[in-house]
């Protein structure tokens, strides 16, 4: 008899604790919030700026780049269609993120150790180091950031609460040097129009610069930095189901071809060894 009163009370406790097995998974496999609600709307809102290869509006009025297409390829895994865009300034991106006008930022975001604090990166999805655009010729003879900081009458442009511009100040450049301008267009018409002497921004960031009238000069002295897709601190659930798709999509080859074949840039090999935000800015969740 105590025998089976015993057999019984471990076949219920079994049966609980399958119960609970099961609910657990069932949860885990709940999508967050966000990602939910994403999947509701049918279509992702971000927030963009002018910064073709990486995300740009095309004439038609289609958000369109590198991270458009990758960002699609995620959200296409998380079973969502696609994503509308609205074009804002660098600087209030991340206010409009944690104001919720959109759901996450795939624009062209650096990460950086200050953003991390506000918010959360996924996995790097670019690599590179800055470069300087000039005049043809290179009238100013500028190798970088320290040289700019030695002439105090060079000026230099840069993006409006960027990673360059941060940079710029870190490397002695004082701030009556910079001039301030708010997207590459600008910046790039900037030293055309002898605005500025020089451009400051990432080296991918302006595709066939001597079609554009300038030439680029890479600094090998500035950091190694990335773009990562941005997103809420209360949405860490909705940032590693990203990164997981981004894992995916790095096994399976479709960001290579993305990042290395459509768009040409030249580095894989480099953003092949970064796996997540803290390998580019130590401290990032």
């Amino acid at each position: 008899m105590e025998a089976q009163r015993t057999s019984r009370r471990s076949a219920a406790i079994a049966a609980i604790l399958m119960l609970t097995a099961k609910a657990g998974h069932a949860y885990a496999e709940q999508p967050s919030p966000l990602i939910a609600a994403i999947q509701a709307a049918g279509k992702a809102q971000v927030a963009i700026a002018s910064a073709p290869p990486y995300a740009y509006m095309s004439p038609n009025g289609d958000p369109q780049g590198y991270l458009i297409d990758l960002s699609k390829a995620v959200l296409q895994g998380l079973e969502v269609e696609g994503l509308a865009a609205t074009v804002t300034t660098w600087d209030a991106m991340i206010p409009g993120l944690n104001a919720k006008q959109f759901d996450f930022i795939p624009a062209g975001l650096n990460i950086t150790k200050a953003r991390c604090e506000v918010v959360l990166f996924t996995a790097p999805v670019t690599a590179q180091q800055d470069a300087l655009y000039v005049k043809p010729g290179n009238p100013k003879q500028l190798q970088g950031y320290t040289s700019v900081a030695g002439k105090g009458d060079v000026t230099l442009a840069v993006l409006s609460g960027s990673s360059q511009e941060a940079f710029a100040r870190q490397s002695g450049i004082q701030r009556r040097q910079l001039v301030i301008v708010p997207d590459i267009q600008a910046g790039v018409a900037a030293v055309l129009g002898g605005r500025a002497d020089a451009f400051a921004v990432g080296e991918f960031s302006v595709p066939k610069p001597e079609q554009r009238g300038v030439e680029r000069i890479a600094d090998p002295a500035s950091p190694l930095v990335g773009i990562g897709i941005v997103f809420r601190k209360s949405d860490m659930q909705a940032r590693d189901a990203f990164d997981a798709e981004l894992a995916k999509l790095r096994a399976n080859g479709t960001m290579q071809k993305l990042y290395a074949g459509k768009y040409g840039f030249t580095n894989w090999e480099v953003l092949a060894g970064l796996s997540k935000a803290s390998d580019l800015a130590p401290g990032c969740e």
